[in-house]
């Protein structure tokens, strides 16, 4: 009875806490996006469209942060405002260049994200997975270090 009641025990709490942590999806390489990647992570998160000019004037700005930001437990990831999936998802973010993880479902109702009325937009999301600042238009690797560096305690 003792290790019936031991096993039940054990799925349960591997039940609990394997939904710790969701997913985001997939990203532009139809890679998992997995939770460990994120989780207690600040999150900086840039949507963009391939019509947009000023978004494909700050993707080199954002390209720069993420490999600035690269072991301090945060990411810089994008969305995609047309909401393009599979090839046209890579195809657009290869011609902009973009080397950044780049999702292909958007986290907006996951962390709360006002709708996006203009682009470019970008959230930052703290490491509890609460959004922080909502910074509209072009921005540069500077502002957002700038505003990482204000809010992250």
């Amino acid at each position: 009875m003792a290790r019936r009641l031991a096993a039940v025990m054990a799925l349960v709490g591997s039940l609990l806490l394997s939904g710790c942590g969701a997913d985001l999806g997939t990203d532009q390489n139809g890679q998992k996006v997995a939770s460990e990647r994120i989780d207690k992570h600040w999150l900086v998160i840039n949507y963009w469209a391939e019509w947009c000019g000023p978004c494909r004037t700050e993707i080199p700005e954002f390209n720069a942060l993420n490999e600035q930001l690269k072991g301090d437990k945060v990411t810089v990831l994008g969305v995609n405002f047309d909401n393009l999936q599979g090839d046209e998802l890579k195809k657009a973010a290869e011609a902009l260049g973009i080397k950044f993880t780049v999702l292909a479902q958007d986290p907006a109702e996951r962390f709360e994200l006002p709708p996006a009325e203009a682009l470019p937009v970008t959230y930052i999301i703290d490491d509890k997975g609460k959004m922080r600042e909502q910074l509209l238009g072009e921005q540069s690797a500077e502002i957002i270090m700038d505003r990482l560096k204000a809010l992250r305690p």
